[in-house]
């Protein structure tokens, strides 16, 4: 047995807690910087423990304040809790609008609590390519718990899937928000339902509409999603909550869902990084190697168009591949 290669400073520096070191590495994640891909890979092994849970639904429905009295609930039952903030990205600068994270309070000096704030990046479903990176340094970090707030476009958001374990939609009644979750996706993707407001009218005939549309669906043998009605003004539900996501963390040990879920986000993490990689390789091609330019000269003279362009570079780039060692 080989042995196993020392860990890089950072990655002790995780290890140890550093919550300098952690919001460094978030930062070159931010940024693409290939030099936190080693500490990325030691961490690797030593994450899983940490239970990652989504939240998500169309703006204004209170999402930030209900992952504040989230917040304070777990670490009152003494579980440390990172909390990542999926903001919009401004269309000038790519970087978060709402950075300032200040709907979100924490004691000061809580060493059981970090919170960040990522920029969208218009990736869909307001999940930024980091995002997961990220969750992953806070499990390694140790935290118990890793609260993941979408933007929450109104749309499709559903990328929540790809890094959180429970999605948690969270919807106010009045809007239409029960009926817009078939059109938008958000239906497909919860795991537990919140109906957030629940001290304002009807919340209770948004809960009923909710439950008759999870009875309709064709589940059989599956979770249920459940539905839970909330206030984020007076904390009313919220432990509610918890226990419905505590109830779908226990489902999925017990069906063996955890396992293949995992399979799943790691098919389209990998899928997102090898197409990132070539990508990459490519946007290189074009711009360095003279064949490629020239090609780009003749499509920017309309000799040439994009479709023909894109399979003449396909097909000088598989056959420069090289051989497969054997």
């Amino acid at each position: 047995m080989r042995p196993r290669s020392p860990l890089p400073p950072a990655a002790r520096a995780i290890l140890r807690r550093d919550r300098g070191a952690l919001a460094r590495l978030i930062t070159q994640v931010e940024r693409r910087d290939p030099a936190v891909v080693p500490t990325l890979k030691a961490l690797y092994p030593r994450t899983g423990s940490a239970r990652i849970i989504g939240i998500t639904g169309p703006l204004g429905v209170g999402k930030s304040s209900l992952v504040n009295l989230l917040l304070a609930q777990l670490r009152a039952s003494g579980k440390t809790v990172g909390v990542i903030g999926v903001d919009p990205s401004s269309p000038f600068s790519g970087g978060s609008v709402l950075g300032d994270r200040i709907r979100l309070e924490r004691k000061a000096g809580d060493p059981g609590v970090f919170i960040r704030s990522m920029a969208s990046r218009g990736h869909a479903g307001g999940v930024a390519a980091a995002t997961l990176q990220a969750a992953r340094l806070l499990d390694a970090f140790g935290m118990d718990v890793v609260l993941v707030e979408t933007v929450g476009s109104g749309q499709v958001d559903v990328a929540i899937r790809d890094i959180a374990s429970t999605s948690v939609v969270v919807l106010v009644p009045h809007l239409g928000d029960e009926v817009q979750t078939l059109k938008a996706g958000l239906f497909e993707i919860a795991d537990v339902f919140c109906i957030n407001k629940g001290d304002l009218p009807g919340a209770d005939l948004a809960a009923k509409d909710l439950r008759e549309y999870v009875s309709l669906a064709n589940n059989a043998g599956r979770w249920k999603p459940e539905i839970v009605v909330t206030s984020a003004r007076d904390g009313s539900g919220v432990p509610e909550l918890w226990q419905a996501i505590e109830r779908h963390e226990a489902y999925l040990d017990r069906d063996g869902g955890r396992l293949a879920g995992d399979r799943r986000r790691a098919s389209r993490e990998i899928e997102e990084l090898v197409l990132d990689r070539v990508a990459g390789d490519l946007r290189g091609a074009l711009e360095n190697e003279p064949k490629h330019a020239a090609l780009l000269e003749r499509v920017a003279r309309r000799e040439v168009d994009p479709h023909t362009a894109s399979e003449i570079v396909s097909r000088t780039r598989v056959r420069r591949r090289p051989p497969r060692s054997r």
